[in-house]
């Protein structure tokens, strides 16, 4: 008996045909998606693998699948039927239908999907929930958040969301259209997909940090697989352990998160979100403004009260002042009284005394001007005594040189001079003969 040889293509055909013995009516397989991507021709591609039990380990089982464009149509039409509420992307688990199938241009097996069970997709978006919320709830840490107190002025606030998405531009056009100084500290992160939530956590810690007075945390609409990166431990407890009011504004109306669930105030949309964060500005500078209207008010009953007691107190002191001032023009008076009948004994005593000093200083002056005059006296007979003219009278004469000079000696005057001689009753003018 010789042996059988076969070539790769042959083999390939007893390889699918042995696959599709085994399995004929296809086959149902759950698993986790990864590497999602679409080709231009509609076709769809990933992984559906089943992640290890050790986080951030291999995962502990892979498997090829491809879903062709017809395929995706059916798929697609199923979802629609049931409100599109899966999406099939990285991180989502599912449970889809197909047939194992041996692709041999590259040699491996893939399984062909041809349908999909979105309520298998739901309940373990659910079931998780479910058991996060419990532990939550029993660890006390469910209204952790809501225990922190909103600022009465939350004008700094942090935005943890798609920047560039509808969600941003809606809540940018409140806080722009409120007319208040806002400061927004904007964080972009991813908001679904594979790693969302590890985006997300790193967002609103970072904000956190940066010093505002509340943390918003908005995305739009979406499926509920769009929302499950708010539904997610490590989201929930970024919300729980963070240091300022976070509010949430995620989805629709209908939409309800587990971030909802531990956030200080959740909103239906992220327009209402910072609709109320403006809310509580505007309640604020309301009962400011209210405040301000009752001071102003009990101000002017104050000084309207103070007014009449000041009048009061001015009409009191007029009457007072009116009394204290006659008695005590009566007390002047009986002091004046007083003081001039006790003024008459002195006032005649030092009239008494001045003339006394009157009489002691006349005797005074004419005693001294008897001294004087005699001491004139004295000086006027001294004074006669060397007057010339006297002397000349007796007989003396005054003889005086060119010069006008008075000759004292026979030395003063030489032979030709002229000389002019001074007696009683006129003058002799004589010439120098001869000075021997």
């Amino acid at each position: 008996m010789s042996e059988q040889t076969l070539t790769v293509s042959e083999l390939g055909v007893v390889v699918r045909a042995a696959l599709e013995q085994a399995m004929p009516y296809g086959v149902w397989v759950e698993g986790e998606i990864q590497g999602i991507s679409r080709s231009r021709n509609g076709h769809v591609y990933f992984e559906l693998i089943e992640p290890a039990e050790t986080s951030g380990t291999a995962p502990a089982a892979t498997m090829p699948v491809v879903l062709f464009r017809d395929a995706r149509d059916r798929v697609n039409r199923l979802l629609k039927r049931h409100g599109d509420p899966i999406r099939m992307t990285d991180g989502v688990k599912v449970r889809i239908q197909g047939t194992v199938d041996f692709y041999p241009p590259n040699g491996r097996i893939q399984l062909r999907m041809s349908a999909i069970d979105p309520t298998y997709t739901l309940g373990v978006l659910a079931a998780e929930r479910e058991a996060l919320m419990r532990r939550l709830s029993e660890s006390g840490m469910l209204r952790a958040n809501a225990r922190h107190a909103v600022p009465d002025m939350p004008l700094r606030v942090g935005v943890v969301t798609s920047i560039g998405s509808a969600a941003h531009a809606d809540i940018t056009t409140v806080f722009e259209r409120s007319e208040r100084a806002f400061t927004l500290v904007e964080v972009d992160t991813a908001v679904q997909g594979a790693g969302a939530e590890r985006s997300i956590v790193a967002a609103i810690r970072a904000a956190g940090e940066a010093g505002v007075d509340v943390v918003l945390v908005v995305r739009g609409g979406g499926s509920k697989t769009d929302l499950a990166a708010f539904d997610h431990a490590d989201v929930a407890n970024a919300i729980v352990h963070a240091p300022t009011p976070v509010f949430t504004g995620i989805g629709h109306d209908i939409d309800h998160s587990v971030a909802d669930e531990v956030a200080h105030t959740t909103h239906t949309t992220p327009t209402a979100a910072a609709q109320a964060i403006v809310a509580v500005v505007d309640d604020w500078l309301a009962r400011l403004s209210s405040r301000e209207t009752d001071i102003a008010h009990h101000t002017r009953r104050a000084l309207n009260s103070a007014d009449e007691r000041l009048e009061h107190r001015q009409h009191d002191v007029v009457r007072t002042t009116g009394r204290a001032l006659e008695r005590a023009d009566t007390r002047l008076a009986d002091a004046s009284a007083r003081l001039r009948r006790s003024a008459v004994r002195p006032e005649t005593t030092a009239l008494t005394l001045l003339d006394r000093a009157v009489v002691r200083i006349g005797l005074a002056t004419r005693h001294r001007l008897r001294t004087a005059e005699l001491t004139l006296d004295t000086a006027a007979a001294r004074t006669d005594a060397l007057d010339p003219s006297i002397a000349l009278a007796r007989g003396w004469s005054i003889t005086r040189g060119p010069d006008g000079a008075v000759v004292r000696s026979v030395a003063d005057v030489s032979a030709g001079a002229e000389l002019t001689t001074q007696v009683a009753d006129g003058t002799i003018t004589s010439t120098i003969a001869s000075d021997e």
